[in-house]
């Protein structure tokens, strides 16, 4: 693999259960002379598909250090820290956005979900771990610039809503969220409601979202068409705040994001359009 991977086993939380964290460093980060280098930091969720094949769900990586790598090395974006936070058998509840299954219309579709949310939401608590004793800890332990300007969360499917959520949450803390294949149909489309009196002030967060048209993919385009809308109502303009894209033919795997994780790097980490 180029760059350099560590991982940091059962990384202790008072907030959520122990987890695998692994820190990709980009090759200018462990380079002679990089002790001056500061990189931004991508936080990625289902952390055991990023990098290695043996661990990945279907033996497939989303290969996005050889996209980070090569993006860098292109000049599109900066030397850039990923982060990936391994998920848990609970990882519907932590992925799931807690605030709008607070409402009496989410607390009756909560009611309707399957099994998996047995228990509630987790993912308040969640997002605590990742923003005040992960983040914390990565900005101490490595060359990182820790300011909202270079902080972004990404990931697919439910995580494509919690990394939403994060940014919605905490706008003073993320600067832009990757969204792929983002899970829509979750509490039939409650996010969406949510979404429209919380989405941070545009101009200063970037948001990307995409989807596919097979497999579990082909139920989102209705969902995103109403997410679209409301971004543009709320000022975000397409192409340099957020950005949309449909991938004729794609399914909901980790070979479809793989195919084309380099687009929201470049979006997310490059420079405003």
């Amino acid at each position: 693999m180029i760059g350099t991977l560590q991982r940091h086993e059962n990384f202790p939380s008072q907030h959520v259960p122990a987890r695998h964290v692994d820190v990709w460093l980009p090759p200018a980060a462990t380079r002679p002379g990089a002790d001056k280098l500061a990189c931004p930091v991508l936080y990625m969720h289902d952390g055991q598909n990023l990098f290695d094949p043996a661990l990945a769900y279907g033996g497939e990586t989303w290969g996005v250090a050889e996209a980070l790598a090569r993006l860098a090395g292109e000049g599109v974006v900066p030397p850039t820290i990923i982060v990936g936070i391994w998920n848990q058998p609970q990882r519907w509840r932590e992925y799931m956005p807690q605030r709008p299954l607070a409402t009496p219309a989410g607390a009756q579709r909560l009611a309707q979900m399957g099994p998996e949310f047995a228990g509630g939401p987790l993912a308040d608590a969640y997002l605590r771990f990742l923003v005040t004793e992960l983040k914390p800890f990565i900005d101490r332990q490595y060359p990182t610039r820790p300011g909202r300007e270079q902080t972004f969360v990404m990931g697919s499917s439910m995580g494509g809503l919690i990394s939403l959520y994060a940014l919605c949450e905490y706008p003073a803390v993320f600067a832009g969220a990757g969204c792929l294949s983002t899970h829509w149909p979750a509490g039939e489309g409650i996010v969406l409601d949510y979404l429209a009196e919380n989405l941070p002030r545009p101009g200063q967060h970037k948001i990307y979202f995409d989807y596919g048209t097979a497999t579990l993919d082909a139920l989102y385009e209705p969902y995103q068409q109403r997410a679209d809308a409301l971004l543009r109502a709320a000022g975000y303009r397409e192409g340099q705040d957020w950005l949309t894209r449909k991938f004729p033919g794609a399914e909901h795997n980790e070979a479809a994001w793989r195919g084309r994780v380099h687009i929201p790097l470049a979006f997310l980490l490059g420079a405003r359009g």
